[in-house]
């Protein structure tokens, strides 16, 4: 297409050019005659000349022609000297003829008019000069087309070779296989970033998932060896009634523990950094917070528990509801449990640069040497000082990471036997 487009521009070029040099040469022809008009030559003489024999010539004195030279009826065209053109081509039988007109103004005013026959020819021989050149030149072109083509095609399937090659090395058990970054800022740099991309979000999602598997392992062992446990002893010889009453007790306890530690770990490896933004919506902070609260009133008048709501401000932000919702409960979920009974639990929500959340409780409290692992998954401080208290050690986990999906921090300060104070800032 590039060949046939060049070919056809460079040959009306050269086709326009051909008859510009036919213009030009009987534009000289005529200066040469006026020149000699100039010098009061005789006109008739420069009919005689061999460089205007070719041509029908007539000379054009105040509109009239005074001498001619040829057969074309010159009375015809002497029209066109009022026209603005010089050249003039006419078509007779499918051949070409053209008209030159020199307007002079000395020794008298007028024109020369040149005419020239058969214009076909002359264009003709031009352009298989042209043909000729095209014949040597044409191959040449198309082996620089095909070389440029070639380069531009090999930095095209070398990125795409590999992208091939790091996709075949990629599995599961292993993503550290990145795509070296193209020299060129192109659509092929596009595609490889996009596929890097690709390939750190595959490990993210894979790393979930084995965090997950691990886990739910880790976590499930002890309530399915408690569920096996009691079957096997309940299916080991006939038992009463009662025998069996509590070994379903024993079961519907266990499982429940099961479903709740699934759906914590879910909650935990649901929503990361690239899809949390899309689940963003407007929610009442305030509002939100008294919705989880009442969920706690029994509790709390079980364990004669006051709960004082000491700073509340109507406040609204961008966030996830049901991660916050998450926040908010596990950390007033944690305050009943390791608080006396009989003690009170207060509670702030503020918003001064940030939007601050803070519950406080008169509870056993933290040593000093747990603080800094109370958010790790699965982490429960010295079960001999809480061994009434049922957990799993997943709930700062959550609360951890649902803070930190929200672009928020948390501090931790504790007394052992004196209270703890956890403060959100969103």
């Amino acid at each position: 297409m590039i060949l046939v487009l060049f070919n056809s521009a460079l040959y009306y070029i050269l086709e326009q050019n051909t008859k510009l040099s036919i213009q030009n040469n009987l534009y000289h022809k005529a200066v040469s005659i006026n020149n000699k008009i100039l010098l009061n030559n005789n006109e008739k003489n420069f009919f005689k000349n061999d460089e205007v024999e070719s041509f029908d010539m007539a000379i054009v004195k105040e509109g009239k022609i005074i001498h001619k030279k040829g057969k074309t009826q010159f009375r015809s065209l002497v029209r066109f000297i009022d026209d603005k053109k010089s050249f003039f081509i006419f078509s007779k039988n499918k051949n070409l003829d053209g008209l030159y007109i020199l307007r002079i103004t000395k020794p008298f005013k007028g024109a020369i008019l040149f005419y020239e026959k058969d214009l076909n020819s002359k264009i003709a021989i031009k352009l298989k000069e042209i043909k000729d050149i095209l014949f040597i030149l044409e191959p040449i072109l198309f082996l620089l087309l095909m070389f440029m083509v070639s380069k531009v095609t090999d930095k095209i399937l070398q990125s795409i070779n590999k992208i091939t090659t790091t996709a075949n090395q990629i599995y599961v058990t292993d993503f550290s296989t990145e795509i070296p970054p193209p020299k060129y800022d192109d659509e092929i740099k596009d595609l490889v970033d996009s596929f890097n991309l690709m390939i750190k979000r595959l490990k993210n999602g894979v790393q979930l998932l084995e965090q997950f598997n691990s886990d739910v392992s880790h976590e499930l062992k002890t309530p399915l060896t408690v569920i096996k446990g009691e079957i096997e002893l309940a299916l080991n010889k006939k038992r009463d009634v009662a025998y069996y009453e509590k070994t379903l007790k024993v079961v519907s306890s266990e499982s429940d523990q099961i479903q709740s530690i699934v759906d914590n770990l879910l909650l935990l490896t649901k929503y990361n950094q690239d899809n949390i933004k899309n689940t963003f919506r407007e929610v009442n902070i305030d509002s939100l917070l008294l919705t989880v609260v009442e969920k706690f009133n029994s509790q709390l008048k079980a364990r004669c528990i006051t709960l004082n709501i000491k700073e509340f401000e109507s406040i609204s932000m961008s966030a996830n509801t049901i991660l916050i919702t998450s926040v908010f409960s596990n950390l007033i979920d944690n305050a009943i449990k390791y608080s006396l009974n009989n003690t009170n639990i207060n509670i702030y929500l503020c918003k001064k640069e940030k939007i601050h959340f803070i519950i406080e409780d008169e509870g056993i409290g933290i040593a000093k040497e747990d603080l800094k692992k109370v958010q790790d998954r699965f982490y429960r401080v010295d079960e001999s000082r809480n061994k009434k208290i049922k957990g799993f050690g997943l709930g700062l986990s959550i609360v951890k990471n649902s803070i930190s999906l929200h672009q928020g921090s948390m501090e931790i300060t504790s007394k052992e036997n004196v209270g703890t104070r956890i403060e959100v800032m969103l």
